[in-house]
């Protein structure tokens, strides 16, 4: 990697705080690397998102000695998913991962202000009310960050590697040019609100043709509900977007929103469906930065969280010289695609919010009842079996035939 011989460089400067930015930060501090964090928000602050951690994320906070620190914030533990596709309705308790068999769904008040101390405390240098102007780019790579406080004073900063950790729509990604691949439209638009007075003991997904709808428990005793249309209804869902969610969440809750109360304003939208590739000269991705997926599936924390781990070993392979940065990150990436490009494809097929192909009917009526199946099809969404494995033709042929 290039030594740029400055007294003030840095191992690594991240740019975003959130899931996946501190846990990078968080891990390459752990590791002695001098590491720099920016960020435009000043936290606890919220962001739009899905919450939903599941199993193989909760292995990681277990791991990385974070998950007593969340159970400790109140947010209540969700052990059963539950799908009600319509004719039948698939409830199971996801397969473990790593010994988790539990998902969370905090707050992101909550979870990033965690994840925020966690970084701080490893060693990493937290810079809050920061934001990126532009990346510094010395003979094709790139060698720092120019950006400014909340105040607008200017500031310069360097480093071995920049990582991009800024979401979905990133400033880093477009400044050096990611590439995409693997893209797809935006399949559908969710709008969701806090509401008290209706708890819910598990997570519970809602799906009829041309709507969704999602309830997660979190942090206060409130209930995280979520309504989806798909994209092609955008424009007429946001005429009157607090109107429509409404009307949709009283469809599906029903008399049960009767004694419920609307805690906070309804946020939401769509995202891309897209791969960037991770890494170039000086520079690197993590999370929504570089791959995010319809939201259907709740995947983006556990995966900027594995995104995480995997970025700060290939880096410090490059780092201690074990390696080369191109070999190390070109694993990097490779492992990421293969890890999540069965799920980006189960998601987008859901996402589209039509009704299931004939086959996939016929295999939820099958299962519809036997507790084994039935936890292995919600493990599907909790990311601990991938869909590659669940519909290989030979599992499916074993599956149905301890069901006949």
């Amino acid at each position: 990697m290039t030594d740029h011989n400055a007294a003030n460089l840095y191992d690594a400067i991240v740019v975003g705080a959130r899931c996946a930015g501190s846990p990078t930060a968080m891990l390459l501090a752990r590791r002695g690397y001098r590491t720099l964090v920016v960020d435009r928000a000043r936290f606890p602050s919220d962001t739009v998102s899905t919450h939903l951690i599941h199993p193989p994320g909760v292995a990681m906070l277990d791991r990385w000695h974070l998950l007593d620190q969340l159970v400790a914030t109140g947010c209540p533990p969700i052990t059963t998913y539950s799908f009600d596709l319509g004719p039948v309705t698939i409830s199971g308790n996801p397969c473990p991962a790593d010994g988790a068999a539990t998902s969370y769904c905090p707050r992101r008040t909550v979870l990033d202000q965690l994840l925020v101390d966690a970084a701080r405390e490893a060693g990493a240098e937290i810079r809050e009310g920061v934001t990126l102007d532009e990346l510094l780019i010395e003979n094709g790579t790139v060698a720092g960050v120019r950006c400014h406080a909340s105040d607008g004073t200017p500031m310069v900063e360097r480093a071995r590697v920049v990582i991009g950790a800024d979401g979905a729509h990133s400033r880093v990604a477009r400044a050096v040019a990611a590439a995409s691949y693997h893209e797809k439209a935006v399949l559908s638009v969710a709008y969701y609100s806090y509401w008290s007075g209706i708890p819910v003991d598990n997570s519970g997904w809602v799906v009829r043709p041309g709507q969704g709808f999602a309830a997660f428990p979190t942090n206060d005793g409130l209930t995280m509900l979520l309504a989806a249309w798909p994209y092609a209804e955008f424009q007429s869902v946001k005429k009157d977007i607090e109107g429509n969610y409404l009307q949709a969440v009283q469809s599906a809750f029903g008399d049960r929103l009767d004694v419920a109360h609307r805690e906070e304003r309804v946020v939401g939208g769509g995202v891309p469906n897209v791969f960037r590739t991770p890494f170039g000269p000086g520079w690197a991705l993590v999370g929504d930065a570089g791959y995010v997926k319809d939201p259907v599936t709740a995947q983006g924390i556990t995966d900027a969280f594995r995104d995480a781990e995997l970025c700060v070993a290939a880096l410090d392979a490059a780092f201690n010289g074990t390696r080369s940065f191109d070999d190390a990150m070109g694993d990097y990436q490779r492992g990421r695609d293969a890890r999540v490009l069965p799920l980006f494809e189960f998601t987008a097929q859901i996402a589209s919010l039509a009704p299931p192909p004939p086959e996939l009917q016929q295999l939820l009526g099958a299962i519809d009842g036997n507790v084994q199946a039935m936890n292995e099809f919600v493990s599907l969404f909790a990311g601990t079996i991938s869909p590659a494995d669940f519909f290989d033709p030979a599992h499916l042929d074993r599956l149905m035939g301890s069901l006949r």
